[in-house]
């Protein structure tokens, strides 16, 4: 991608930022307290790009009605979350994702323009179209779902990005499109941000995992956990260099448990997780956790839960945060 071009889309877009739909209403069931933005993009739109670009900024503390990653391009900033009544420094070539509903405003001062590049995401859009890669960190994945039921989780996520990542490449391809949108502006940004959240779940995941001494058994059932879609004994003994019955003796002497079982554990807690937070098909719902063959689904369900799917979904459904949130 041509530097000029990134640039220009830079600066369009950052000419654009003060003329943006900044629409901040009083949510009806706080008393009138706490201020909602509302979607910036066109109503056609289901995912946009925003930039700041300038000395100064000094928003007001609201909430917002959608999910966003802010990439620090150029320059530090502080962002103010609710969380803890904290302001968290977010240095050059960090990003910072914010769940809606989630308190916050963005404060800078700086003698040099800070460019702060921002990725929106309709709510119904990150549950209906990006949960699957996002489900391969169980943290990750309950980060994203909480504001569904929860419209005051008030979590954020923190991330120091490598320079090389190819996070940054998406993301420059993703502003010169929208600088200079046309008609399937939509359907070619809406690929590229799955593409960015697989690269984001990969570098969540190896920052949790910094600095953590983990045993090599410990570090397999990471591993079968992050892939339940697609991991067998022998990709497991691919990926680590063991051979298969060594695993398997390994696994059951430090877990107490055999492959099978750690694998049937963990797909039925995220199958849980997912049916009483989304409105995902049960369909869905198998296929995302390796089951391509749903009746083997129902099966292992109700060998697990002693229920069938849509009897314990029926039981412990989430409200969804659309009942919480008046519009």
């Amino acid at each position: 991608m041509e530097q000029a071009k990134i640039r220009q889309a830079v600066d369009k877009l950052g000419a654009d930022f003060p003329n943006l739909n900044w629409n901040f209403r009083p949510d009806p069931s706080s008393g009138n307290v706490k201020l909602i933005s509302q979607w910036l993009g066109d109503e056609d739109e289901d995912v946009m790009l925003c930039v700041f670009k300038g000395t100064h900024i000094h928003e007001r503390f609201h909430r917002q009605d959608f999910f966003f990653l802010n990439f620090a391009m150029r320059g530090d900033y502080r962002a103010l979350s609710s969380r803890y009544d904290e302001a968290t420094v977010i240095h050059e070539g960090d990003c910072y994702i914010g769940q809606p509903f989630s308190g916050y405003a963005l404060r800078s001062h700086s003698e040099r323009d800070i460019v702060i590049p921002g990725i929106l995401i309709r709510r119904k859009v990150l549950f209906n179209e990006y949960l699957a890669p996002l489900s391969s960190d169980p943290v990750l994945l309950k980060f994203f779902l909480d504001p569904e039921f929860n419209q005051y989780s008030d979590e954020y996520i923190h991330l120091t990005l490598d320079p090389a990542s190819p996070i940054w490449d998406l993301l420059d391809l993703m502003l010169v499109e929208y600088a200079n949108k046309k008609e399937d502006t939509q359907k070619i940004l809406k690929p590229m941000i799955f593409s960015l959240m697989m690269y984001l779940t990969r570098a969540y995941s190896q920052q949790r995992e910094k600095g953590q001494e983990l045993g090599t058994a410990e570090k397999m059932v990471r591993w079968i956990e992050s892939h339940l879609d697609d991991v067998t004994l022998g990709s497991l003994s691919a990926h680590f260099g063991y051979h298969p019955n060594y695993i398997s003796s390994m696994l059951h002497q430090q877990t107490g448990k055999t492959f099978s079982e750690i694998l049937l554990n963990f797909r039925m807690q995220r199958a849980a997780l997912l049916m009483k937070n989304t409105d995902l098909s049960l369909e869905k719902i198998a296929d995302m956790i390796g089951y391509h063959n749903t009746s083997n689904f129902y099966k292992a369900f109700r060998a697990q839960f002693g229920e069938s799917p849509r009897t314990w979904q029926k039981a412990h459904s989430q409200p969804s945060s659309k009942n919480l949130l008046k519009k």
